[in-house]
């Protein structure tokens, strides 16, 4: 115990010496990114007081009193908040967290993302790995410590005193037996960093695992409400064609019509009636898709508000930070992905340099266990190793060459990781603009077919017009109607889509730590 005491200064010297860490430091790439989005097109722009008209509901033709109380309530006008002012009025910075909870207010919805954040496997994958590379940094930590063994010896020996003469004896030895790599040159460090970075790259990794989960829900059930609203349209077209079918009988009985004018609006019903069929295996089927998103076997899924309510509610930003793709779960992986590989090169530099290691052993010896304890008996090790690389066959040189390479790699792929974040947020808010105009629109023609049928069906009916123009009006109106939930639905979609392309947050994730 002496002798250690005596060492110690020496070691504390080492140690100070130990300090430096050889390897390249890492520092983030210098990645081309525009400080703004990308402005509209000219032709978008010029557009735009024309769709601004449109959504204000503005009509060439003010329809009589009478027609407005005949339009179906379940096909209204949707009155959409205005953006511009709601947005401006809490407007964003690069460190806000877009929440998804504040653009998702169906809570039929948020109950959906909160099952399957804690139910989906996909999930529970990642928080797995989380725990695994965790422990994996935990064992890299363990190598800046002195490895310490106990180790217990007992056995008999015979030694060669002189030339045919020996000596045989008992040996019982209890010792501690200590190893210590001074880490001079940072290669544990190195490895150390390395296996930090991971850990954090798996954390990022469940993070985005948890923002494609909240999009597919997302998109998924703003899907199923949409074939809800086109289940609901054909039920309704289909109830309307059935009374234009009984309409028909009787101006057929009346001999008013041929019986070429029935069978065209027979026809008309049966292709409502396929319509329902299919819509209703599609609803089977997407509440299938969600179940296993959510966590649990096929069954049917519950609804909150319908898609014209959801709309109503929905703003979304036009203009936010561009820095905000550098919180995207995907980038930051893809750099730590880097900051690891970049550590590992330092790790396989260090590996030509010379290793320099302390071992002691420390205990008691007998010749059996009860004079193990005694005063002479005490046994002690010390001493220091200098373990030098003298020829590999270039094993190490190529290790180094490889790791040079996997940090490349790292690097090209964390660019590109970044322009595809910057491609994907593009996208997303040219859909954001577009997919609004395109429902105005669409919400336009419909409005414009339904009046058009109605007053087509009250021609018929007086017998002015021919059953042909009351088909083409209601064919018309059914397409018209149908293209409208899509744009609808398109416009929701296009909020998740943008709300994923900038790394939104699912506030009750579970945490990976």
């Amino acid at each position: 115990m002496q002798v250690l005491r005596k060492a110690a200064p020496r070691l504390l010297v080492l140690l100070a010496v130990a300090g430096c860490a050889i390897g390249p430091k890492y520092k983030r790439p210098q990645v081309e990114a525009a400080p703004e989005w990308r402005a509209p097109s000219k032709s978008e722009d010029s557009a735009r007081t024309f769709f601004d008209s449109l959504a204000s509901g503005r009509n060439l033709i003010a329809p009589p009193a009478a027609a407005q109380a005949d339009t179906p309530s379940g096909a209204a006008t949707v009155r959409r908040p205005d953006w511009r002012a709601t947005y401006e009025s809490r407007a964003l910075d690069a460190q806000t967290r877009l929440s998804w909870a504040a653009l998702i207010k169906d809570p039929a919805l948020q109950a959906l993302i909160d099952t399957a954040v804690h139910n989906n496997r996909d999930v529970r994958v990642a928080i797995a790995t989380i725990a695994e590379f965790r422990a994996e940094y935990g064992v890299s930590k363990g190598a800046f410590f002195p490895q310490v063994n106990g180790v217990v010896n007992a056995g008999r020996e015979k030694v060669q005193i002189l030339p045919g003469q020996s000596i045989s004896f008992n040996v019982v030895q209890i010792t501690a037996n200590l190893q210590w790599e001074l880490d001079f040159w940072g290669r544990l460090r190195r490895n150390s960093q390395a296996a930090r970075a991971e850990y954090l790259s798996s954390e990022e990794g469940r993070r985005s695992v948890i923002l494609t989960l909240v999009s597919d829900v997302a998109t998924g059930y703003l899907q199923l409400r949409e074939l809800d609203l086109d289940l609901a349209i054909s039920q309704r077209t289909l109830a309307s064609r059935q009374e234009t079918l009984k309409l028909a009988l009787r101006r057929y009985q009346q001999g008013l019509i041929s019986e070429l004018d029935v069978r065209q609006f027979e026809s008309e019903v049966a292709n409502s009636a396929v319509a329902i069929a299919d819509f209703q295996r599609q609803i089977a089927q997407q509440e299938n898709a969600l179940s296993v998103l959510v966590g649990h076997s096929p069954a049917p899924i519950a609804r909150g508000q319908s898609l014209t309510e959801v709309l109503g509610t929905f703003v979304l930003p036009t203009e936010l930070p561009a820095e905000l793709i550098a919180r995207r779960p995907d980038v930051r992986q893809a750099e730590e992905a880097l900051v690891a590989a970049n550590a590992r090169v330092g790790a396989s530099e260090a590996a030509l340099l010379p290793t320099v290691t302390l071992s002691s052993q420390y205990g008691r010896q007998g010749d059996s266990f009860n004079q193990t304890f005694q005063k002479n008996g005490e046994i002690y090790q010390i001493f220091g190793g200098l373990s030098i690389p003298l020829f590999r066959g270039g094993a190490l040189r190529n290790e180094v060459r490889a790791s040079r390479a996997r940090a490349d790699q790292a690097r090209f792929s964390y660019e590109q990781a970044t322009l595809v974040a910057r491609r994907e947020a593009e996208d997303a808010f040219v859909g954001v603009r577009t997919s609004r105009d395109q429902a105005v629109a669409q919400q336009r023609q419909v409005d414009a077919l339904r009046r058009a049928f109605d007053l087509a069906n009250r021609r018929y009916q007086n017998g002015v017009s021919s059953y042909l123009e009351v088909l083409d009006a209601e064919r018309n109106l059914f397409n018209s109607e149908l293209a409208l939930t899509q744009a609808q639905r398109q416009e929701l979609v296009s909020g998740v889509q943008l709300y994923k392309a900038l790394g939104g947050a699912w506030t009750d994730a579970p945490a990976g730590r």
